[in-house]
C-alpha cells in the first residue's frame, strides 16, 4: 500500500491533529515542529518564538482513500489563513499558517488552492499561508501526541 505524508501548520497543533485524524484515509498523525533553525527543539524552545519552528501536524495518509486536495480543504477549513502568526488567543511565529510540501506536486496543489480560494473571495482578507519545501520534522514530546484525545476533549478553544 503506497502511503504519503503531508505537513500543515495551522496554529496550536492539538486541535488540528484531532480534526485531521478523523478524515477517512488518514492513517496516522504526529504533532511536532518544522521550519526552524534549532536541532531537536522542545516545546519550551519553540514557545520562546526564537527558533523559527512552526507547530505542525504531520499526516500519514493513503492516497487511494484520501486526496491531498481533500487534506488541503480540511487544513484551510480548520483555521483562519488570513491571520499572520496567530490563531485565536495564540500568537507568535510558531502559530503561523504554513504548508510544508513533501514534493513538487504538493507544492503546486497548495499554491493553486491558495490562488483558487483568493480568486473566489472565500476570505475577506488576503491569505498569508506560506508554502515551503518540507524540512526536518521534529516530533513533539509524547504528552503532546493526541493531547485532546488523552484528556477526553474535542477542542482547545471556545
Amino acid at each position: 500500500m503506497p502511503i504519503e505524508k503531508a505537513t500543515f501548520g495551522a496554529g496550536c497543533f492539538w486541535g488540528v491533529e484531532a480534526r485531521l485524524s478523523e478524515i477517512p484515509g488518514v492513517l496516522d498523525t504526529t504533532v511536532g515542529y518544522e521550519g526552524g533553525n534549532l536541532e531537536k527543539p522542545t516545546y519550551k524552545d519553540v514557545c520562546t518564538d526564537t527558533t523559527g519552528h512552526a507547530e505542525v501536524v504531520q499526516v500519514t495518509y493513503d492516497p487511494s482513500r484520501v486526496t491531498y486536495e481533500t487534506l488541503l480543504d480540511a487544513f484551510f477549513g480548520l483555521h483562519d489563513p488570513t491571520q499572520l502568526n496567530r490563531q485565536g488567543p495564540d500568537w507568535g511565529t510558531q502559530y503561523r499558517s504554513v504548508v510544508f510540501a513533501h514534493n513538487e506536486e504538493q507544492m503546486r496543489q497548495a499554491r493553486e488552492k491558495i490562488a483558487d480560494l483568493s480568486a473566489a473571495g472565500v476570505f475577506r482578507k488576503p491569505i498569508v499561508t506560506k508554502v515551503e519545501p518540507a524540512a526536518t520534522f521534529w516530533p513533539a514530546e509524547e504528552y503532546h501526541q493526541r493531547y485532546l484525545e488523552k484528556r477526553g476533549m474535542v477542542a482547545c478553544h471556545i
